[in-house]
C-alpha cells in the first residue's frame, strides 16, 4: 500500500504498525542506536526565551521537516506550516523531506545520529514509536502542551479536543502529537434521507421505526461487514454502553476489569443492537468485506453503516456526486443515560514526533506549536479536508459533506466525548474473540446474555495469563 486514506482507519493503521515492526526487526538496543539513561523531556534553549519564543529557538538554526506524503499530500507543510515558521524565523533555512518510506529512510538516521527535527510518523512504513521511546529517542512533548497557545489564550493543551494528548501517550507521557480528529458513529446519505423525508433517530425506539421505513422502501436498513470489519459493530456496542453509564465503562474494558462485560450497561447495549440485527440485518452481510458493504451504500442500497470519519475519503472513488455523506450519533437507550444523544466516540490520530537527539529540538517543538495554532489547523483543513484536534479551527471553512457533518457533530458533542478503546491494540487475542462473538450476537447465533458471558470469560483469561503484558488506562 503506497498511501493511507486521509483519515486512516484502525484497520490501515494496524497494518502499518505490523509492517513497521517487520522493518524494525527485534526491539533491541541496536534497533535505533544506543540508548541514554533517563528520559529526554526538555531541551536547552539555543536562543532567548520569551512568551513569543517559549522554547528558545535560535533565530538562524536550520530546521528539517520529514513529512509522510500519502493521502494527505504535503502541501499542508510546504504551503502552510513551513511558511509560518519561516515568517517567525526568517533567518532559518527549512529542509523539507517528503517520503512514503518513513521507517526505511529515517530509522537508519536514528541509528547514525543524523536526525531531522520533526517527523510525520505515518503510512504503511511508519516506525514503532514504542520502540523509539524505549531507546530514549523521542522528546517528551509535555512542554509543548504546557506552552502558551500561539495566537490565543491559555496553554496549548487548553485549545485541544478531548483525548488528544492521551492518544499520544507512551509509558504515561506524551511522546507523540496526534493531529487529525476522527469521529465514529452511523453514516448515511443525507440526500437520500431528505428525498424520503427520513430524519436520523435519537432513541432506539425511533431508530427501530425508522429502519422499518427504510426496509419498506426496499433498502437494507442497517449493515456492517462481518467478514473483515466486525469490530465496526462492537464499537457501536461499546459506545452505547458508555452512553448508558459513562466513559468509565470503556476504561474498565481497556483495563480488563472483572465483570465489566457482564455489567448491566453492556448487557443492555448488546440487547438493543442484537434486536436491530435480528429485525434488519441481512445474513449475507456476514460474508462481505467493508468495501463491498460501503460500495453498496454508495449505490443506494444501504441505509445506515457504522464507521469512522475516514469513510468518505476511503470511498471517494466509488461515491457518486449525488451521494452526501452524513454522520449521526448512536441512539440513546433511555432518558436515564449518563451521556446525551449527541455524545460521540472520537480519537486523535496521525502522529508527529520530535527526535530527542535532533539538532534543533526547540525548532521542532515550535513547529508543532504552530501546527496546533488555529491558523495552522485551519490551513491544514483547507489543504487536506481533514479536521484537526484544535477546537473550532474548522468552523466556517468550506468542507466536504462528510467532514462538515463530522465537524457539526463534534461541536454538538462538546465535552461529551467517548474516548478510544485501547484493548484492541493491547490484547489482540481478546480482540479477535470479540470480533467472533460480535458476529454471533448480531447474526442471531447467541443472545446478549451469552455474548456478555463469553466475552467476559475471554477477558478473564487474558487478565489471568501471566505471559501477557498488562496495560493500564486511567482516563
Amino acid at each position: 500500500m503506497s498511501a493511507l486514506p486521509q483519515n486512516p482507519s484502525r484497520r490501515t493503521m494496524l497494518k502499518g504498525l505490523g509492517m513497521a515492526a517487520l522493518a524494525a526487526g527485534p526491539l533491541s538496543a541496536c534497533a535505533f542506536g544506543s540508548s541514554d539513561s533517563g528520559t529526554p523531556s526538555t531541551t536547552a534553549p539555543a536562543g532567548p526565551v520569551s512568551a513569543e519564543n517559549p522554547f528558545g529557538v535560535k533565530a538562524d538554526a536550520p530546521l528539517e521537516v520529514v513529512i509522510f506524503k500519502g493521502g494527505l499530500g504535503d502541501a499542508y507543510a510546504t504551503d502552510v506550516h513551513e511558511p509560518m515558521y519561516k515568517k517567525a524565523f526568517p533567518q532559518a533555512t527549512i529542509k523539507h523531506v517528503p517520503t512514503q518510506q518513513i521507517a526505511q529512510t529515517q530509522q537508519p538516521r536514528f541509528a547514525g545520529g543524523d536526525l531531522p527535527d520533526v517527523i510525520a510518523n505515518s503510512g504503511s512504513d511508519l516506525m514503532d514509536a514504542g520502540a523509539l521511546q524505549s531507546e530514549n529517542q523521542l522528546l517528551d512533548l509535555s512542554q509543548l502542551f504546557d506552552a502558551p497557545a500561539l495566537g490565543g489564550s491559555g496553554k496549548v493543551r487548553d485549545t485541544l479536543m478531548p483525548g488528544t494528548i492521551e492518544a499520544g501517550l507512551i509509558a504515561g507521557k506524551p511522546f507523540q502529537m496526534k493531529y487529525i480528529y476522527t469521529a465514529y458513529g452511523l453514516w448515511y446519505d443525507s440526500a437520500l434521507f431528505a428525498k424520503n423525508n427520513w430524519t436520523p433517530a435519537t432513541t432506539f425506539e425511533e431508530f427501530d421505526a425508522l429502519l422499518g421505513k427504510i426496509k419498506a422502501a426496499g433498502l437494507q436498513p442497517f449493515a456492517y461487514a462481518g467478514k473483515n470489519a466486525s469490530y465496526y459493530m462492537y464499537w457501536m456496542i461499546a459506545i452505547t454502553a458508555a452512553k448508558i453509564a459513562g466513559n468509565q465503562v470503556l476504561i474498565d474494558m481497556d483495563n480488563l476489569k472483572d465483570g465489566v462485560w457482564t455489567s448491566d450497561p453492556v448487557r443492555q447495549s448488546a440487547e438493543k443492537w442484537a434486536a436491530i440485527g435480528k429485525k434488519y440485518l441481512d445474513p449475507s452481510f456476514e460474508g462481505l468485506t467493508h468495501t463491498e458493504v460501503q460500495t453498496s451504500q454508495n449505490q443506494g442500497h444501504v441505509g445506515f453503516y457504522p464507521s469512522g470519519s475516514w469513510l468518505e475519503n476511503e470511498q471517494k472513488e466509488q461515491t457518486p456526486a449525488t451521494f452526501q455523506y452524513a454522520l449521526t450519533a448512536t441512539p440513546s437507550v433511555s432518558s436515564s443515560d449518563k451521556l446525551p444523544f449527541g455524545a460521540l466516540r472520537a480519537a486523535a490520530g496521525e502522529a508527529y514526533i520530535v527526535p530527542s537527539k535532533a539538532k534543533n529540538t526547540a525548532g521542532g517543538l515550535e513547529y508543532l506549536r504552530m501546527m496546533l495554532s488555529k491558523d495552522g489547523a485551519r490551513g491544514f483543513t483547507e489543504k487536506t479536508g481533514n479536521i484537526t484536534v484544535v477546537k473550532g479551527a474548522a468552523d466556517g471553512l468550506p468542507l466536504s459533506p462528510g467532514n462538515k457533518s463530522t465537524n457539526d457533530a463534534l461541536n454538538k458533542a462538546g465535552s461529551n466525548i467517548i474516548t478510544y478503546n485501547l484493548f484492541e491494540d493491547w490484547y489482540k487475542e481478546f480482540e479477535t474473540e470479540l470480533r467472533s462473538k460480535t458476529n454471533a450476537l448480531m447474526f442471531g447465533r447467541i443472545n446478549a446474555e451469552q455474548f456478555c458471558k463469553d466475552v467476559q470469560a475471554k477477558a478473564d483469561a487474558v487478565r489471568n495469563d501471566s505471559s501477557v503484558t498488562k496495560q493500564n488506562r486511567t482516563s
